[in-house]
């Protein structure tokens, strides 16, 4: 059975973006797959006032205006749950996730569809998922202290009941561009399809 592979980019730039040429190929190692593209380059819209007041109406009370209004969500997490591997190429913008990417975690976070509130506290729904996230970096370090990304997304990837997550790091490009690139192409050869 073919595999799904849900390939997001969140790179404002469409050229030249080192996280773009990383999870491209991260994407080539995992075929044959079905893939999916989300590029967030343009950005998402942010949640509103009127996006949480329809996400928190129970579905068969929804009015069809508060059903527009989750119809963008709706389509991310049908994606995200359809995916077998979640490919995310990001770049570290002033040490986190950029907007784009932060709009889409906030799009597809939603109770009752990709986690759940136990007795025993919050429960991640898309459980036996695999995520590879290549982060490119100007100066900071990945795992750093100046690193608010990487632990960022494994925590709401976890959340959601992601939890195998592998991250390909082309870190402090601006000292040595060449040994970061060297580095992360030695960490996709190591990737197993």
């Amino acid at each position: 059975m073919t595999k799904t592979v849900l390939h997001i980019d969140a790179s404002a730039r469409n050229q030249g973006s080192v996280s773009r040429d990383l999870s491209a190929r991260i994407v080539e190692r995992l075929a044959p797959a079905q893939i999916v593209r989300r590029d967030l380059s343009r950005a998402l819209p942010q949640i509103t006032e009127d996006w949480v007041a329809a996400n928190f109406t129970p579905a068969d009370m929804r009015t069809a205006a508060q059903g527009r209004t989750l119809a963008l969500s709706d389509e991310l997490v049908a994606e995200l749950g359809a995916a077998d591997t979640i490919v995310i190429g990001t770049p570290m913008y002033n040490f986190a996730i950029p907007a784009s990417l932060k709009a889409w975690v906030d799009l597809i976070a939603r109770v009752g569809r990709t986690f759940e509130y136990t007795e025993t506290g919050a429960r991640g729904l898309l459980r036996g998922k695999r995520a590879i996230i290549a982060i490119a970096t100007g100066g900071a370090q990945v795992g750093s202290a100046a690193d608010f990304a990487s632990p960022y997304l494994r925590h709401v990837l976890g959340f959601v009941g992601i939890t195998d997550i592998q991250f390909i790091a082309a870190d402090r490009l601006n000292a040595d561009q060449d040994a970061a690139l060297s580095a992360a192409a030695v960490q996709i050869d190591a990737l197993a399809a």
